[in-house]
């Protein structure tokens, strides 16, 4: 099924988004953050916590002070060949308060010499990893899309793991571990396994990696490959990126806005370190999912999805620019009109067209109903039902599955087990509905999806016009304003001094200088 789309929109809309999306770019890469120099220490091997439980990438950028303008590498590496000491020693020596980054003195040609060679094996062991997963893949096998994507979030990471074992085997090709209430409010990666958590697991480096195994170790079994999803979103983007790519995770949650609209993180904070995590997304092979599903719980589907394919827009112009090829754009839309409205399922269903059409080369994730679904759970696997539906006759590529106990983050297995039951037998059944199909020329379908592109033009025009941080201080996103000096993390931003450096940001962003517009 295909829509009959004014290319001349389309092609305005692209134009548009890179148009707004290039000066949030100059931005993030004229600044550095807390997060992002945490992230080197976390490349160079530190890792750990303090007698006071504070992790060690914190003791070293804490110590850093006003110095952060001129990054973390060169001072840690300093420290290193003045002491000869490795990068964690040193971490160690300083929380102690047994030695000190000497912060004043100008890099010697050996420091930035040992600096580069750090990050050449932290690249190198990003890129085993890739490779392992790929290699993986030849061996068991891609599942076929949309691949089900179900959720664990106990808050023990040992039942998780069980728990997401238990979803591979009933039929679930990615599992999430949802991440503990308010985990993106902390300005530190918790450390090692963890036991407790509200409404989710906490992530961690140490809890990737079990489930990671625990995945692992069912995939012989189940006969093909299974993906592991968490959240690099938040305060700490980018050092969670690393924590995913040195695991093997296979996606990341990795937002455009939803920390700056629903978590109320400073939208500075959140483009700067949003650029560096992407970074590493890519060069890890992880595929990232957007968040513009989540505009509508706070606004009306009938009346703002034209927000979503606008915002879908910008956030791919913004990931090609870090670096993600098309493949690993998970872009983000929703099943969030009101079932009661009449005509409901054709809107939804242009809407859900309309994305997958207009970036044809996007590993499309398509989220379930929440917002009017109630205590009854007939509607809920009734509107369930119909949402695995659309996702197959419109070729979705990710399928977040719809479950009777929604809201419940933990929901009960035999609930689990039916949502992928539905999910498996619709998209049997279903699935030469998408080849077999076509839209009415000039039919509701193709009125429907006009209008929404008509709308997400009209808006991404205003956005240009205006500059991303006007529009988002202004609230055209989710309804929700949101200023540029608010929120939380501002004071973690710095300005790039002259002397800054980065080896990661040296051997990467040269890369990205000859990206192709539009994939």
């Amino acid at each position: 099924m295909n829509l009959a789309l004014n290319d001349a929109l389309v092609e305005e809309a692209h134009a548009l988004a890179e148009a707004i999306a290039d000066p949030v770019m100059q931005f993030a890469r004229e600044h550095t953050t807390v997060a992002v120099e945490r992230t080197v220490a976390r490349l160079f091997g530190v890792d750990g916590v303090d007698d006071l439980g504070v992790p060690l990438p914190n003791v070293l950028v804490d110590a850093l002070g006003p110095a952060l303008a001129g990054g973390l590498a060169l001072p840690l590496a300093a420290a290193c060949m003045a002491s000869e000491r490795s990068p964690q020693q040193v971490a160690e020596a300083v929380a102690a308060g047994e030695q000190r980054l000497d912060t004043g003195a100008p890099a010697a040609a050996e420091a930035t010499a040992l600096a580069a060679r750090l990050a050449a094996e932290a690249d190198d062991r990003i890129s085993a990893r890739r490779a392992e997963r790929e290699r993986l893949i030849a061996e068991y096998g891609d599942p076929p899309t949309p691949w089900l994507y179900v959720i664990v979030a106990t808050g023990n990471i040992h039942e998780d793991a069980l728990q997401a074992q238990a979803a591979a085997r009933n039929g679930a090709d990615v599992v999430a571990v949802i991440r503990s209430t308010a985990q993106s409010l902390l300005d530190y990666v918790p450390y090692g396994e963890t036991t407790e958590g509200f409404g989710g697991t906490y992530a961690t480096q140490a809890n990737f990696r079990l489930v990671r195994a625990a995945l692992d170790g069912v995939m012989g079994e189940v006969g093909r490959y299974l993906r592991l999803t968490n959240y690099a979103s938040g305060l700490c983007m980018p050092e969670i990126a690393v924590c995913g790519a040195l695991e093997r995770l296979d996606m990341m949650l990795n937002d455009s806005m939803y920390g700056i609209l629903f978590r109320d993180i400073n939208p500075q904070r959140t483009f700067c370190d949003q650029y560096v995590s992407r970074m590493i997304n890519a060069r890890a092979g992880v595929i990232i999912n957007t968040g513009e599903d989540n505009y509508l719980t706070t606004s009306p589907g009938h009346e703002s999805g034209h927000t979503v394919v606008a915002s879908n827009f910008i956030n791919r112009a913004l990931a090609l620019r870090a670096g993600l090829p098309e493949a690993q754009i998970g872009l983000g839309h929703a099943f969030e009109i009101d079932p009661d409205r009449p005509g409901q399922l054709m809107e939804e269903w242009a809407i859900a067209l309309l994305v997958r059409e207009l970036f044809p080369n996007c590993p499309i994730k398509y989220m379930p109903p929440t917002k009017y679904v109630t205590g009854d759970i007939f509607r809920t696997h009734a509107l369930g039902t119909s949402f695995n539906l659309i996702g197959v006759a419109t070729g979705q590529h990710i399928q977040l599955l719809s479950i009777l106990s929604e809201a419940v983050h933990t929901p009960f297995l035999a609930d689990r087990m039916l949502a992928i039951e539905d999910a498996r037998r619709v998209f049997e059944a279903a699935r030469p509905l998408r080849d077999s199909l076509q839209a009415t020329p000039g039919g509701p379908l193709e009125q429907r999806a006009g209008v929404v592109l008509e709308q997400a033009v009209e808006l991404l025009r205003r956005v240009a016009a205006a500059g991303m941080f006007d529009a988002i201080e202004q609230g055209w996103f989710a309804d929700t304003p949101r200023p540029r000096d608010g929120g939380r993390g501002l004071e973690g931003v710095a300005e790039r001094s002259p002397a800054y450096a980065n080896p990661f940001l040296e051997r990467w962003e040269p890369q990205l200088a000859g990206w192709v517009a539009h994939g």
